[in-house]
C-alpha cells in the first residue's frame, strides 16, 4: 500500500511539473518550434532587449507588490474587525467576504469596469494604472482575511493583556503582540495576493483601459501570432524565482521551529 501511495504521489507530481519542465527545456531551444535544434541562450538575451515585455513585466510586478501590500493591511484590519463581531453579524460578514472569492473573475471584472466607467465620466479620468491597482486590491483583500482570521482565533489574548499590564500602551501592545502573532497569516495572505495578482488576466483586461499593459495582456496580444520563445525564457525565470522564494521560506520556517524546540 505504501509503494502504491508513493507511485501515485510521484505520478501526480509529474503530471503537475512536466509541462513546466518542458517549457524550461524549450527556452534553451535554438529553434522557434517544438523541434529541438540545439542549445542556446539567445532567447534570454533577446528577452532583456525587448522593451515591451520588460515594461509589461515591471508594470505587473509593481501592481502585484502594491496590491499585495494594501490588501495585507486592509485584510488584516478587516479580519480583526470581523473577529470583534459576535453571532449572526460575524457569520454574515465572513460570508460577504467569501462571496468575492467565489464570484467568477469575469463578473468582478465587468462590474469594476462599469463602476470605473461611471466614475471616470463623473470625475473625468481614464482607466489605467490606478484602476488596475484598485481592482487588484479588491480581489486580493478577501484572501488576506481568509489567512488572518484563523490566526486571530488561536491567539492568546492573555499575552496582549499582560503587555498592557507591563506598561505598554494599546498601540505598542497591538504592534508588539497582536501583529507579531498574526504575522504568519499576514505573510501567507501577502504571498497569495501577490501570486493571484501576478496571474490575473480577466479583471486586468476589463479595467486597464487602452494604454496600460501587464504581462498577461502582453502575452495574450502575442497569441494572435506564433508566441515567441522569449516568453518561454521569461516563464522559466519567473518559475525559478518562485522556487527560490519557496526554498527560502521553508528554510526560515524550519529555523523558527528549531528555535521553539
Amino acid at each position: 500500500m505504501k509503494k502504491f501511495s508513493k507511485i501515485y504521489t510521484a505520478l501526480i507530481i509529474l503530471f503537475m511539473y512536466v509541462p513546466i519542465l518542458t517549457l524550461i527545456l524549450f527556452s534553451f531551444n535554438d529553434g522557434k518550434t517544438t523541434v529541438w535544434k540545439g542549445f542556446t541562450l539567445r532567447w534570454y538575451a533577446d528577452l532583456f532587449k525587448d522593451s515591451q515585455i520588460i515594461s509589461s513585466l515591471w508594470n505587473t510586478l509593481l501592481i502585484a507588490l502594491l496590491a499585495s501590500l494594501f490588501a495585507t493591511v486592509l485584510g488584516t484590519m478587516a479580519a480583526i474587525g470581523i473577529n470583534n463581531f459576535k453571532g449572526k453579524k460575524k457569520i454574515l460578514l465572513q460570508n460577504a467576504g467569501n462571496i468575492e472569492i467565489l464570484t467568477p473573475d469575469i463578473v468582478t471584472g465587468v462590474a469594476l469596469m462599469l463602476m470605473f466607467t461611471l466614475l471616470g465620466t463623473a470625475l473625468h479620468f481614464k482607466m489605467g494604472f490606478i484602476t488596475v491597482l484598485l481592482a487588484h486590491i479588491t480581489f486580493c483583500t478577501p484572501y488576506v482575511v481568509l489567512n488572518v482570521l484563523p490566526r486571530i482565533r488561536h491567539m492568546d489574548y492573555a499575552v496582549y493583556e499582560a503587555a498592557l499590564d507591563l506598561g505598554c500602551n494599546q498601540w505598542q501592545a497591538f504592534r508588539k503582540v497582536v501583529i507579531h502573532e498574526l504575522m504568519p497569516g499576514m505573510f501567507s495572505g501577502f504571498l497569495m495576493s501577490f501570486t493571484f495578482s501576478m496571474d490575473d488576466f480577466v479583471i486586468t483586461y476589463f479595467t486597464r483601459g487602452s494604454s496600460f499593459q501587464t504581462l498577461s495582456i502582453q502575452i495574450y496580444s502575442m497569441t494572435h501570432q506564433r508566441i515567441s520563445p522569449k516568453i518561454n525564457a521569461l516563464s522559466a525565470l519567473m518559475f525559478v524565482a518562485v522556487l527560490i522564494l519557496m526554498i527560502i521560506i521553508n528554510i526560515k520556517d524550519k529555523n523558527q521551529e528549531k528555535r521553539k524546540v
